[in-house]
């Protein structure tokens, strides 16, 4: 077996994948809850509700604690919760063992590497400078770069237009039944990672490789290459 990677691109979700970002998000949602008089979640609650944006984890949230929001006070209830996460976007979170030198190892190697995330992107943005990974990321794309977010298949393709990247050569990598769906969407073959936000098994999400952690996801990228003509 060939021990290079064939892809030239590689597209990341950020939350779950590289960063664990729940305590800073639970800690900012308890803050949110207690505003409207709510108590508050533990930190595993939350994480059961993250993976597909700030606005469902904002409804979750007030439907788990019996107050579910109409869609006007949804809405309202949102900004106030990116108001407040914009806050606290650091405090708490940390990467994910082996994150920056696999990110670092695909840089050496010229594969351009894009960050896919639910995530608004200028919170992506703030998160990914505060680890020093702003040369290692070519491309980021947060869940209002574009029309539609995850599983869609837009922000994909549009991390590959950013990035000079031929969709048949880019391959996915996350966590959650998002970013596995959206790269099926997008025809594009993905690896899923172990230890993220997904109330779905890992094994289920239908991803073409399930690794234990970043620490094994080179090896499968090398192994996906064989797919790659």
């Amino acid at each position: 077996m060939c021990n290079s990677i064939k892809a030239k691109a590689i597209l990341f979700d950020l939350d779950g994948t590289l960063i664990d970002s729940v305590p800073d998000i639970n800690h900012a949602s308890n803050i949110l809850l207690k505003e409207h008089g709510l108590p508050s979640l533990s930190v595993d609650e939350t994480r059961s509700m993250i993976g597909n944006g700030v606005k469902v984890l904002v409804d979750k949230s007030f439907k788990h604690l019996g107050s579910p929001l109409s869609k006007d006070a949804l809405e309202n209830v949102t900004n106030q919760m990116m108001a407040i996460y914009s806050k606290n976007l650091t405090s708490l979170t940390v990467t994910f063992d082996g994150a920056e030198e696999l990110l670092k190892q695909l840089k050496a190697e010229q594969i351009k590497i894009a960050v896919v995330t639910n995530k608004p992107e200028g919170f992506s943005r703030t998160i990914i400078n505060h680890f020093g990974w702003e040369n290692l990321v070519d491309a980021v794309i947060g869940g209002d770069t574009c029309a539609t977010r995850k599983p869609e298949p837009d922000m994909l393709f549009t991390a590959c237009e950013k990035m000079g990247a031929p969709r048949d050569r880019t391959i996915m990598v996350g966590d959650s039944p998002a970013d596995i769906s959206a790269a099926i969407n997008a025809k594009i073959p993905s690896v899923a990672v172990r230890g993220g936000y997904t109330n779905i098994p890992v094994e289920d999400l239908g991803a073409n490789i399930v690794v234990d952690s970043l620490n094994d996801v080179h090896q499968a990228l090398v192994k996906l290459s064989e797919q790659i003509s």
